[in-house]
């Protein structure tokens, strides 16, 4: 399962992508204006850091301004991916710009017919809300786990990403249900490789080492150990 991050942030971006996990970024209106960059400037910095898909959203609410837009935003970066909605208007500018050889990510999606029709349109990505639906009571990860069903019987290339992720157990989750893509804001994805028993773990092996004679002689040599000595 790919991961990505769900955030404007380039300082975030960096930290997590150093460790060489970060496979794409996806990002909104909020996210950006929360950062205070013009968005061009900031979708193309993070397009730089980022090899896979860097999802950039329109504004419009017509077909036709979402086509513009599209036309735009893909110029660019070659790895941005236009982010449409799953409206009327949203799944038309899909069906033109995946013809056009654009990438597309169908975003609030909440229904299984609604993937349906993102897929049968071109998308490249479909942005199942899990987090959202949990919020009114309903089963989320579900829809995820309909949506892989969907995608296997029917071999559209649409990616399934797992979206308004909020704790790593949904990540977990997701990659049960098998979600091609899972993102997160920074705080969840800097909690997957986290766990107290591993801090106990280093601290107490840490101390055990250095009770052994010559420790750092032997790790760093001679001279080296009277330096840092």
């Amino acid at each position: 399962m790919k991961i990505f991050l769900d955030t404007a942030n380039v300082d975030e971006i960096r930290r997590a992508a150093e460790l060489g996990l970060v496979d794409g970024v996806t990002t909104n209106p909020s996210l950006i204006a929360k950062e205070g960059k013009a968005f061009k400037e900031r979708i193309q910095e993070i397009c730089s850091i980022v090899p896979g898909d860097v999802s950039a959203e329109t504004i419009s609410t017509d077909w036709e301004g979402m086509v513009k837009e599209g036309h735009e935003l893909a110029t660019w970066a070659p790895n941005v991916v236009v982010k449409a909605p799953c409206t009327p208007d949203g799944l038309r500018a899909t069906k033109v710009l995946s013809d056009e050889g654009i990438k597309v990510n169908v975003t609030l999606i909440f229904s299984v017919t609604q993937g349906l029709l993102a897929c049968k349109n071109g998308a490249h990505i479909i942005s199942p809300f899990l987090g959202r639906l949990d919020d009114i009571g309903l089963d989320g990860m579900q829809l995820v786990r309909d949506l892989a069903v969907l995608k296997r019987n029917y071999g559209f290339r649409a990616q399934v990403l797992a979206a308004s992720i909020r704790t790593p157990n949904h990540v977990i989750e997701a990659a049960k249900a098998g979600s091609d893509i899972a993102t997160m804001p920074a705080s969840v994805f800097n909690m997957l490789y986290k766990h107290p028993l591993t801090d106990i773990g280093m601290t107490r092996f840490l101390a055990d080492w250095k009770t052994l004679p010559n420790y750092e002689e032997a790790i760093f040599g001679r001279a080296a150990a009277a330096v840092r000595g």
